[in-house]
């Protein structure tokens, strides 16, 4: 590909990001202040957030819960999250003995007390596994939030509180999501 074309397709991806990145800040935004504020309500009262994904949103989900855990942008008291999706040893034993829709479920169960926050990432919004896990740790109590794209389907039905891109790219509802989650951290970090 020549260099000018090349460069030309870049361009058309950052504007595309962009658009959608306005079209969703320009949107309601009240599902992620929401999202913040039952994460704040939970870690106040020891509880902790459960945090899910297939693929580039288990990524998501360990970035989530690294900010949290450690720090976002200023120092303050760790915070309980944890990923859901690290354990090898763990996933693949589910997934071996039970089958991969069952790889968060079990951890909820095992996990996930009334009080605590599950929240579930899936770009499509139709991953077994996530739809699963939203739907078990609602029936122990725990909040749910889903963060997806598309219509948000199934996972978008199945949470107390639904944060959605609409759009069909996998790439660009992935980008919006990182931007998602960081305001996400930087509300339950506030003072």
């Amino acid at each position: 590909m020549p260099t000018e074309e090349a460069a030309a397709r870049v361009r058309q991806l950052f504007e595309a990001t962009i658009g959608l990145h306005r079209k969703v800040a320009e949107g309601s935004l009240d599902a992620v202040t929401q999202a913040a504020a039952v994460i704040r309500e939970a870690q106040a009262a020891g509880g902790k957030l459960l945090i899910f994904g297939n693929g580039g949103s288990a990524a998501d989900a360990q970035h989530m819960a690294a900010e949290l855990v450690n720090r976002f942008q200023r120092e303050r008291d760790a915070l309980a999250a944890l990923a859901l999706t690290t354990d090898t040893s763990l996933l693949t034993s589910i997934a071996n003995d039970y089958s991969f829709d069952r790889v968060f479920v079990r951890q909820i169960e095992a996990l996930g007390r009334a009080g605590d926050v599950a929240l579930g990432i899936t770009t499509s919004g139709a991953s077994a596994s996530v739809v699963s896990a939203l739907e078990a740790a609602r029936s122990r109590g725990l909040k749910t939030i889903a963060l997806t794209g598309r219509d948000g389907g199934a996972a978008g039905r199945a949470a107390d509180i639904h944060v959605n891109v609409p759009h069909e790219s996998t790439a660009r509802v992935q980008e919006v999501h990182l931007t998602l989650i960081h305001a996400i951290c930087e509300l339950v970090e506030a003072d």
